[in-house]
């Protein structure tokens, strides 16, 4: 079953993000990369003392892979070949050894065992996928008990000119290949079903508040 809010279909997804992939890092590099930045950091911090394996959900064309640790040793999934085409000539041109592998894979339909690792990492995901539940009950069931979520994505605006702007924008949201409008309500309602699940941050992030960092640790 796909959200309310849901405008978009992996199909819809998968034409766009082709669209997108020669030119992705061009137009997003810069608007997107202080919340890469944050989600890797908030990753490399439970790496400091050990080795991890992190899944990275929507991985793309890998422009926040040369910033985890070495110590965080990756696994990226992404529904788009053409975007992870251009992120193993990441891998390759930068040498990112900790890189483990690539693959082509439903974000709502892991393939991965139950708590295969111990951290997962998913930047501007849920408001790509057509079921932002079921994608998060799939990162909680493959995380280890202890482990994290890191979720950076835009929340839509309750009010104003901004939740106007993104109710236009909702409307070319197949074209686009995200949703524009995305209530918080979806992670907290979700986060009150969960009780193996609990809230460890939530704040802004640059430029202009567009985008939210999110922490969630399994219990």
């Amino acid at each position: 079953m796909q959200d309310k809010t849901s405008t978009i279909s992996h199909a819809d997804v998968e034409s766009a993000y082709a669209r997108w992939a020669p030119i992705y890092d061009l137009v997003f590099t810069a608007t997107m990369k202080p919340g890469r930045r944050a989600g890797a950091a908030a990753i490399n911090a439970l790496a400091t003392t050990r080795e991890i394996q992190l899944l990275d959900v929507g991985v793309g064309t890998g422009l926040e892979l040369p910033m985890f640790s070495p110590h965080v040793k990756i696994t990226g999934i992404d529904l788009s070949e053409p975007m992870l085409n251009v992120a193993r000539k990441r891998v390759l041109r930068e040498g990112l050894g900790n890189v483990l592998s690539l693959q082509a894979m439903d974000a709502m339909a892991l393939t991965f065992a139950d708590e295969s690792f111990d951290a997962v990492v998913a930047p501007y995901v849920l408001t790509v996928v057509p079921d932002a539940r079921r994608t998060l009950d799939e990162m909680a069931r493959v995380v280890k008990k202890g482990g994290e979520i890191v979720l950076v994505n835009h929340i839509g605006a309750e009010r104003g000119m901004m939740a106007k702007l993104e109710a236009w924008l909702g409307q070319r949201a197949a074209a686009l290949g995200w949703r524009p409008e995305f209530p918080w309500a979806i992670i907290g309602d979700w986060l009150a079903q969960r009780p193996d699940i609990v809230l460890a941050e939530r704040r802004k992030l640059p430029p202009l508040d567009l985008f939210t960092l999110i922490r969630l640790k399994r219990l």
